[in-house]
C-alpha cells in the first residue's frame, strides 16, 4: 500500500511549479538519480521524484542514505531556476529552511539545520538535503538543479552504528506522522523559497537566525586535514566562517563540520 494519495497531493500543489508534475515509484535506486536523468533528458521545471523506499540512497559525499521501506520520506525535485551558479549554496540553504518549516507545521518539532545540510533533532540527524547543480553553456546561468531531501519520519528504531548520531519525527514526537502531509507542506515551502531566491530575496541572515550552527559553536572541520574552532557566521556566498584557535579565519566550502562536545 502506497504511502502517498497522488492525486490529493497533486490538488494541494496547485498554484506551485510541482503541480501536475509527480512521479510516484513504490521502490527505486535512487530518486535524486531519477531526476539527474530527467534533468538531461530536457524535462521541463517542476517535476517531483518521490519513493516509498531507496535501494541505492545517497548523501552528502557519496555517502549511502539508509533509506527504510515506508519509514521515511525520500523525494528529489528538479527545477530550472532563473539564478546563476554562485547561488547553489544558497539554494541548499533555503531547502534547509523549506523543510524546517515543514517539520514544524506538520509535527510542532523546530528542527535544527546543521551547515549546510543536515536536520537535527535533539542532536541527532533527522534529515539531510544533496543539491545537484548543472550550469548552462554560457556558464553564466543553472541549467538545472536537483534537490534531494531525505527525512527520517517514521522509523521506530535504528541500526546500532547509527543509534547514537540518527532519530526520526517519530521517536521525538511519540506518534506516527503522515508522510503525505509532510511531503505536501516541503514542496508548498520550498516553492516559496525557490520564487524568493529568483525575486532577489534574502537567504543568509533568515538561515543564521534558524540555525545554532552559524554563529559560536565550536566545532571540528573534517577539510584540509582538520582543524577546530568557531562557527563566525557565512561569507555572501553562504559559505561559513570559522575562526581557528590560532585567530586566523578560514572558510569552510563543503560540510563536515562537527559540534565538540565538551567533558
Amino acid at each position: 500500500m502506497s504511502l502517498y494519495d497522488c492525486a490529493t497531493l497533486n490538488d494541494a500543489l496547485r498554484g506551485t511549479i510541482f503541480h501536475d508534475h509527480l512521479h510516484y515509484f513504490p521502490v527505486i535506486d535512487s530518486t535524486s538519480a531519477a531526476a539527474l536523468e530527467a534533468a538531461n533528458a530536457g524535462s521541463p521545471a517542476g517535476g517531483v521524484y518521490f519513493a516509498d523506499e531507496q535501494t541505492a540512497g545517497r548523501g552528502r559525499g557519496g555517502h549511502a542514505w539508509h533509506s527504510a521501506a515506508g519509514a521515511g520520506m525520500y523525494a528529489s525535485m528538479l527545477l530550472r531556476p532563473a539564478l546563476d551558479p554562485a547561488t547553489a549554496l544558497k539554494i541548499s540553504l533555503a531547502t534547509g529552511l523549506a523543510a524546517q518549516t515543514a517539520i514544524l507545521q506538520v509535527c510542532g518539532l523546530h528542527a535544527d539545520i546543521r551547515w549546510p545540510n543536515d536536520l537535527m533533532l535533539d542532536g541527532k540527524k533527522c534529515g539531510g538535503i544533496l543539491v545537484d547543480t548543472a550550469a548552462a553553456g554560457d556558464a553564466e546561468r543553472l541549467r538545472h538543479v536537483v534537490i534531494g531531501v531525505g527525512i527520517n519520519v517514521n522509523h521506530d528504531a535504528f541500526p546500532d552504528e547509527l543509534r547514537h548520531l540518527a532519530t526520526s519525527l517519530r521517536i521525538e514526537t511519540g506518534r506516527t506522522q503522515s508522510m503525505q502531509a509532510l511531503l505536501t507542506a516541503l514542496l508548498r515551502a520550498l516553492a516559496e523559497e525557490i520564487a524568493a531566491l529568483e525575486a532577489g530575496g534574502e537567504v543568509l541572515e533568515r538561515f543564521t537566525a534558524a540555525s545554532t550552527w552559524v554563529k559560536g559553536k565550536r566545532v571540528h572541520v573534517e577539510d584540509a586535514g582538520g582543524y577546530t574552532g568557531v562557527t563566525n557566521g557565512l561569507d555572501v556566498h553562504g559559505f561559513l566562517r570559522i575562526l581557528t584557535e590560532s585567530g586566523a579565519e578560514r572558510l569552510v566550502l563543503s560540510g563536515g563540520v562537527r559540534e565538540i562536545i565538551e567533558g
